[in-house]
């Protein structure tokens, strides 16, 4: 099955990450290349598998730039911000709460909010793969995953 073997986000000219956003970005990545599934349709006969990507904002436009372990360029393709940006800006304000949640609140609305966050983490996902269509396949857990690297890159720029 075709998939990712290297990700690397290009966060040139961005503020540094807080804590907690590297850490998000450590984990995305961590869990991406333990378990992914990406499918570029025009070389699906190729059997293209251990891409490395390369992901970055670039004049104000999502950028996937794949290339293969030898660095040879397979694709690049970028995709429009505006889809993203509430369901990001709604992603970061639950987290936010979420995260001064877990200090103070209870189990019990720890547990209702973190719902809500899975809830809008999964349609970021689901945005994402609208975006992709055509042009990459992924399941949703690698959809989830990449929306969180997106996240991680709308944070500074």
């Amino acid at each position: 099955m075709p998939r990712l073997a290297f990700i690397a986000i290009d966060d040139t000219g961005l503020p540094p990450p807080t804590p907690e956003i590297e850490q998000e970005r450590r984990v995305a990545i961590f869990d991406l290349l333990e378990d992914n599934t990406f499918i570029l349709p025009a070389h699906e006969k190729g059997g293209l598998d251990g891409l490395h990507l390369l992901l970055a904002i670039r004049e104000g436009r999502l950028v996937f730039d794949l290339t293969t372990p030898e660095a040879r360029k397979v694709a690049e393709f970028h995709l429009s911000l505006g889809p993203f940006r509430q369901v990001v800006k709604d992603y970061f304000q639950i987290c936010e709460g979420y995260f001064d949640a877990v200090k103070t609140l209870p189990p019990a609305q720890i547990e209702t909010i973190d719902m809500a966050r899975r809830g809008i983490h999964m349609e970021g996902a689901r945005v994402l793969q609208e975006r992709l269509e055509g042009k990459a396949e992924v399941d949703i857990d690698t959809a989830r995953r990449l929306f969180t690297l997106i996240c991680v890159l709308h944070f500074g720029a």
